[in-house]
């Protein structure tokens, strides 16, 4: 999994964990206990503990789920004359007494639905001064563990000598963080997980949007730059407590990794080696690099470096691409020889041949992106177009302007020419720009972004394009919507899936590009056999090719449909049939109508007429680009009227549909959405707009003092 640290493979061989739950993951805001919570890190248990995971249990949360239910209590046996005095404090002691029993019982009943056996065991810090009681506690916890039973301790504040249990901090621990520690330490625990109500140790309050999560707690470095905020809502301590804890345990030897408790299987992720939550632990000061940029850092200065690059004028920023498009063709041999060891290695590991072949990058494509970067410096200055003008008045006038994006974050699979492409785009555009890039394309993309940074001028900034190489920042990317305006994903279906459902920031893209032509019975059948061949076989990989092919269904009695046939195996097409042409052409019925192959492989089948084509498009498409091939003007016009397609094509290939074809210079992506831009995008997707008022003196005072003309001016 790429998503991984590499400080983390110290886990692997962990098999002692202790698990401390704080009382804001097991209590909700109004007290009751959170059992959708409990149930699910009960279910993680059991799945840990059926693995061979050694399980001990610390939960914190009696005393607050006492309190709620002795106040209840108390409730319902006062007077309303009762209620009318000042009500005292209930005794932190009684609260923690009743809210055991309730908390252990739930417990009780959630593991033995599990069929998993929980024990309850209570300490205070006093018991751990007697060497036989310490004694005692390790071959008990021996004893249990060989039986695959659940520990769960607590600290007794029932009958704890501590005379303040919230606030005395004496003793040999002083709340169940530091309780977990110490049975990390005497248990020798492989592993302390503390679950918490944030992510992880955040550098300041987890509400502030400039706090950052710290993913690995190196005490030298973030000792003095942590900025603590409010304690927990409920317990004691909140995320002091549980660094101080955790520092405790990680200086004797124990990992620590506080983590969410509300996330779904984050235990489970941390023993799989995921960047989940903090870690602590004592060699962190080794694995720091000598210079850590973080996701903020650079898209921030991208941010900078944007404005400066808006601060030049129009023949400044097309001198920069010019310099690039030079740069490209210079380093030619350079290039070639970054992406041939990637292409050796994409083969090496066994990749698709469709995947391998979006790694190539040929002299001929290098020189064809040097042009298209050149053809886009000499386009008109999309930044400042006056878009429409207003006389809203006499002597005021409204503009609204063209005006850059600000920061792109673009995710990206083994592309061969996407981040060149993308890169021209963003300077011409006058926008910032992130880069993640396949892993598989590493190399390629190391030094084509060297090659374009090192063109871009100091007064403007190298950071202006980022790369990002670790798979690992892209949580952390995503939740910048304060400074990254747009996300592009270029990839697979999962890959747009998982970044649209984690992030708050917009999403421009595609997730599928499920393509369809539709032959008519009014087709120059010549013309079709060309259109299908292309659109299938120009390029099979591209999000762009044929992935379904519609044939009227006259044209089956004429023989068209088995010559096409014939002519797609030639070329080496594997055919699949819907449940129309499958029959009768005997062959292998498609696993599903909606998918895209990405090969040379695609779905035939047989309709009724026009309508029925459509309804088929617009059922199992996926609203990328389709294509009617058909003499009969209003079949045509029908088609390109109702299928609700971002591209409609009418006798046209497929493959038609891309940035540079459609004159765009290039295209960062084609968008299925209806918001903002659609189909390729070109350098007008990555723009937006602002409104210019110019006026001499006029003010409002309750719109008297202007008349209004809102008279539409030439622009």
């Amino acid at each position: 999994m790429e998503n991984t640290d590499p400080c983390r493979h110290l886990l692997k061989d962990v098999k002692r964990i202790i698990i401390k739950v704080g009382t804001a993951v097991v209590t909700r805001q109004d007290g009751r206990l959170a059992v959708g919570e409990l149930g699910a890190l009960c279910e993680q248990i059991k799945e840990l503990n059926s693995l061979g995971y050694e399980i001990i249990l610390v939960s914190s949360g009696a005393v607050g789920l006492g309190r709620q239910r002795l106040r209840y209590r108390k409730l319902i046996n006062s007077s309303f004359a009762d209620l009318q005095k000042p009500q005292v404090e209930l005794d932190g002691k009684a609260c923690a007494a009743v809210g055991q029993n309730s908390l252990m019982a739930l417990y009780d009943v959630l593991f033995s639905q599990l069929d998993v056996t929980s024990a309850q065991l209570l300490v205070t810090d006093n018991d751990f001064r007697d060497k036989d009681f310490r004694m005692q506690l390790s071959e008990t916890m021996k004893s249990l563990l060989a039986l695959k039973v659940i520990p769960i301790f607590n600290e007794n504040d029932a009958v704890s000598t501590r005379k303040a249990p919230y606030e005395d901090s004496s003793g040999i621990f002083w709340d169940d963080d530091s309780l977990s520690a110490l049975l990390a330490l005497e248990l020798k625990a492989d592993l302390l997980i503390l679950l918490s109500d944030v992510e992880g140790l955040y550098s300041g309050p987890p509400s502030d949007p400039r706090s950052k999560l710290i993913h690995t707690y190196i005490k030298e470095k973030h000792q003095s730059e942590i900025t603590f905020g409010d304690k927990s809502r409920v317990g004691r301590g909140g995320m002091t407590a549980k660094v101080k804890a955790s520092i405790h345990a990680a200086e004797a030897g124990i990992p620590v990794i506080i983590t969410s408790g509300y996330a779904a299987e984050n235990i489970i992720k941390v023993l799989q080696g995921q960047r989940i939550g903090t870690l602590f632990h004592k060699d962190a000061h080794k694995w720091a690099p000598v210079k850590e940029v973080d996701a903020r850092e650079m898209a921030v200065a991208a941010r900078d470096c944007s404005r400066r690059l808006q601060a030049l004028s129009s023949e400044e920023r097309k001198q920069i691409l010019l310099k690039i498009a030079d740069a490209l063709e210079a380093h030619q041999n350079e290039i070639r020889i970054e992406n041939e060891a990637d292409v050796a290695d994409a083969k090496e590991a066994g990749y698709e041949k469709s995947l391998v072949a979006r790694l190539v990058l040929k002299n001929e494509k290098l020189a064809s992106l040097a042009n298209n970067i050149r053809i886009i410096a000499n386009m008109e200055d999309p930044i400042g177009r006056v878009l429409k003008r207003t006389e809203l008045a006499e002597g005021l006038i409204l503009e609204k302007t063209s005006s850059s994006l600000g920061v792109l974050l673009i995710v990206f699979e083994s592309r061969r020419d996407v981040l060149v492409q993308i890169a021209s785009l963003a300077i011409r555009s006058g926008n910032g720009l992130l880069l993640k890039g396949g892993k598989e394309a590493k190399r390629s993309n190391a030094i084509l972004h060297k090659v374009i940074t090192e063109a871009i001028p100091e007064i403007v900034g190298s950071k202006l394009i980022g790369l990002v190489t670790s798979r690992a920042e892209i949580p952390e990317l995503l939740k910048l919507d304060d400074v990254i305006d747009l996300v592009i994903p270029r990839g697979s279906n999962k890959l747009v899936t998982q970044i649209k459902s984690s992030t708050k920031i917009p999403v421009l893209g595609h997730a599928d590009g499920i393509c369809h032509v539709y032959v008519d019975k009014s087709a120059d059948l010549e013309m079709a056999r060309r259109i299908v061949l292309d659109a299938k076989i120009d390029y099979p990989a591209g999000c762009n090719a044929m992935e379904a092919l519609l044939v009227h269904k006259d044209l089956v009695e004429k023989g068209w449909l088995n010559s096409i046939i014939i002519d797609l195996r030639t070329e080496g097409v594997t055919l699949y049939g819907g449940p129309k042409a499958s029959p009768l052409l005997n062959i292998p019925m498609a696993r599903m109508l909606h998918h895209e192959y990405n090969s040379l492989a695609c779905t035939v089948e047989i309709v009724d007429d026009v309508y029925a084509a459509i309804d088929h498009i617009n059922l199992y498409g996926s609203a990328h680009t389709d294509s009617v091939v058909a003499e009969d003007h209003e079949v045509a016009n029908v088609f390109l009227r109702q299928v609700d397609s971002a591209a409609v094509f009418h006798n046209a290939s497929t493959r038609f549909s891309d940035g540079a074809r459609f004159g765009l210079g290039a295209e960062v992506g084609i968008s299925t959405s209806r918001i903002h831009a659609r189909g390729p995008v070109g350098v007008d997707g990555l723009l937006t707009t602002r409104w210019i008022l110019k006026g001499s003196g006029q003010i409002v005072d309750g719109d008297k003092a202007v008349n209004y003309s809102h008279r539409d001016l030439s622009i």
